[in-house]
C-alpha cells in the first residue's frame, strides 16, 4: 500500500545547493569585469542597455564631466563604476554615472578594484530592460549608504528624480532644469538636452 501511495505522487526535483554568499573581496576577485553587481552577497547579471540608455548617458556625464573639469572639483566616471552600498553581507553596484568630488577622493592616481569612498553624486538612467523596482531599489541604497544626492532619469516619461536623504524625491519633467546646488554649485543643465 505504501509503495502505491508514493508511486502516485509527483516527483519534485531536489533543490540545488545555495551558493555561499561572496563577500566584496571575493566579488572583485571572481566577476571584477563581468556585467553584474553584488546584492547581499548573490551575484546578479546586469542587462545589456539599449541605445536610448547609452545616449542618455552620454549627455548627462558629459555635461557634468565639463563642469567638474572647468572648475576643477572631482572625477566624474560612468560605465557600471563599482558602488559599496551594503555590508555583511556585502552589496556592490554598478553606478551609470557617479561624481566623488576631491574633498571625498583626493587627487592622484586612482587605486584598482573597490573605491574607498562613497560618490557625492550617482545618476541612474532607467532601461526598459529593467526589471521593475530594481532602479528604485539602487537609488534608495545609494542614499542610505550615504551619496549626498542620486538622480534618476526615465528616458521613456522625460522624468528626472531627485532623491536626497530624508526628503520625498524631488520631480521634473523636460520642460524644467536639472540643478544639484548641495553637489555641483552653479551647475544647470535644462532637461531637454538630455533626450536630444
Amino acid at each position: 500500500m505504501l509503495t502505491e501511495m508514493n508511486a502516485t505522487l509527483p516527483y519534485s526535483p531536489p533543490l540545488p545547493p545555495r551558493s555561499p554568499l561572496l563577500s566584496a573581496e571575493e566579488y572583485l576577485r571572481l566577476h571584477e569585469d563581468d556585467r553584474t553587481e553584488l546584492v547581499r552577497g548573490v551575484v546578479e547579471e546586469i542587462p545589456v542597455p539599449h541605445p536610448v540608455h547609452g545616449y542618455v548617458c552620454s549627455n548627462v556625464a558629459g555635461e557634468i564631466r565639463s563642469f567638474v573639469r572647468e572648475h576643477d572639483l572631482g572625477r566624474v566616471m560612468t560605465n557600471d563604476t563599482f558602488v559599496r552600498t551594503g555590508s555583511d553581507p556585502d552589496t556592490i553596484r554598478g553606478a551609470d554615472i557617479c561624481y566623488f568630488s576631491f574633498s571625498r577622493l583626493a587627487k592622484g592616481p586612482l587605486p584598482r578594484g573597490l573605491l574607498p569612498v562613497l560618490p557625492d553624486l550617482v545618476i541612474e538612467v532607467r532601461s526598459p530592460s529593467d526589471r521593475s523596482g530594481s532602479v528604485d531599489e539602487k537609488i534608495n541604497e545609494y542614499i542610505a549608504a550615504g551619496v549626498t544626492v542620486a538622480v534618476l532619469i526615465d528616458p521613456d516619461k522625460g522624468t528626472v528624480a531627485i532623491h536626497r536623504s530624508n526628503e520625498l524625491p524631488q520631480m521634473l519633467n523636460r520642460h524644467d532644469v536639472l540643478t544639484i546646488p548641495e553637489v555641483l554649485p552653479g551647475f544647470s543643465l535644462p532637461i531637454e538636452q538630455l533626450f536630444v
